[in-house]
């Protein structure tokens, strides 16, 4: 484990960053609640950060997701101004029981939150190591399974997507959902993210689910099934789970050969399909809809990252900066009770690099998406994603 504070040079003053865009916290005139058990904090003084990262394990790609984290982190600490962040970097390897011995030394160093770290299980070792000191943990996972308590997820979940395009696709005519999805565990998990959204949102009917085998074979083999569910239903829109890896290809080139395709049906993705690229090119997703971040904002954090570093960051590195600028946006307001689970939810949120985020009482995140679809190979944005979030306080 290593344990380094930032470089003096890099501790700014908190404010606004008009070459990127980066973390704010957004207006609000509600007050937020004070939470005994959440540490004090002076921000008039350096506040020390802890950021796990899963270095240290002699593993090339966790070095170097730990190696891009740890980047864009000290992006964020050098674009600050107004407080001061002490930024201190803990390796768990990847490693549960590593993560939580460096989540009780950093809070035993002075660490008044946690950045990191990035898998489930390391993420919930590390929130149970530090419960009882009333230290919150922002982790990079996208698992909402771990979050709640002091656990809070910062990736994109599938929740959160799902609840942007089930809202689109009703705001389109297009609100009666066919659900196709693997039966593997992943599987599950987003089918059973895509029901809570339903519920959640109020947009958008899941009118019924077909599942297939993980495996070519097991797609052919379910592909009567599908066709016929999705004509006897009523689905209006096929929502695949599956990624560019595993099924999408091959549902994209068959339902189509079986009479399930646009213009009666309408197809979208819980998944990226601009990643990999060569996606862009797969016929039978052409007109399709699917969900990323403000690709504005992204590409400005791309553009300056590659510049200091002279590589392109990890996918999920963008929120390594999200987490300590909106720590220093907190810092901001001048709270001593600015990690507290209050402050940390309020709702008007925070722009990250990847757009409006904020997190929920239950541990889980929104996050402002714009809805894209696929013409002649290339992105084309349908719905710009917000700039704010709805009913925020003002």
């Amino acid at each position: 484990m290593s344990s380094r504070p930032a470089p003096l040079h890099r501790r700014r003053l908190l404010g606004a960053l008009p070459a990127l865009g980066a973390v704010a916290l957004l207006s609000a005139c509600d007050p937020i609640g004070f939470a005994p058990a959440s540490p004090r904090v002076d921000a008039a003084a350096p506040v020390q950060v802890a950021l796990l990262v899963p270095g240290g394990s002699g593993d090339a790609g966790r070095q170097a997701l730990a190696d891009s984290l740890e980047n864009a982190a000290r992006m964020a600490v050098a674009d600050l101004s107004g407080v001061q962040i002490d930024l201190r970097v803990y390796e768990t390897g990847g490693n549960a029981d590593r993560a939580a011995t460096a989540a009780r030394t950093a809070v035993d160093e002075g660490a008044r939150i946690i950045l990191g770290p990035v898998f489930s299980g390391e993420a919930r070792a590390a929130g149970a190591a530090v419960a009882d000191r009333g230290i919150n943990v922002l982790s990079f996972s996208n698992n909402t399974e771990i979050a709640g308590g002091n656990i809070f997820v910062l990736g994109h979940t599938f929740e959160n997507t799902a609840s942007r395009l089930l809202a689109h696709a009703a705001a389109e005519g297009r609100g009666q959902v066919m659900v196709v999805s693997e039966r593997t565990s992943d599987g599950a998990a987003a089918e059973a993210a895509i029901n809570r959204a339903a519920a959640r949102a109020g947009a958008g009917v899941i009118v019924a689910t077909e599942r297939y085998a993980f495996s070519q074979q097991g797609i052919v083999d379910a592909l009567p099934s599908i066709a016929s569910t999705a004509r006897s239903s009523g689905a209006q829109t096929i929502l695949f789970t599956a990624n560019s890896a595993g099924a999408l290809p091959i549902l994209a080139q068959l339902l189509p050969e079986n009479r399930v395709a646009p213009p009666r049906f309408q197809f979208m993705g819980l998944t990226r399909w601009d990643i990999p690229p060569a996606t862009l090119e797969l016929r039978g997703l052409q007109g399709g809809w699917f969900a990323l971040p403000d690709p504005t904002v992204t590409r400005r954090f791309e553009e300056r990252y590659n510049a200091a570093n002279g590589r392109n960051p990890h996918a999920i590195a963008g929120l390594g900066y999200d987490g300590i600028a909106a720590i220093g946006a907190l810092l901001g307001t001048g709270r001593t009770d600015a990690f507290s689970v209050e402050a940390l939810t309020q709702a008007s949120g925070f722009v990250g690099v990847g757009g409006v985020f904020r997190l929920r009482s239950d541990g889980s995140n929104e996050r402002g998406l714009a809805v894209a679809t696929i013409q002649d190979n290339e992105v084309v944005i349908l719905d710009p994603a917000p700039r704010a979030f709805a009913g925020a306080g003002s």
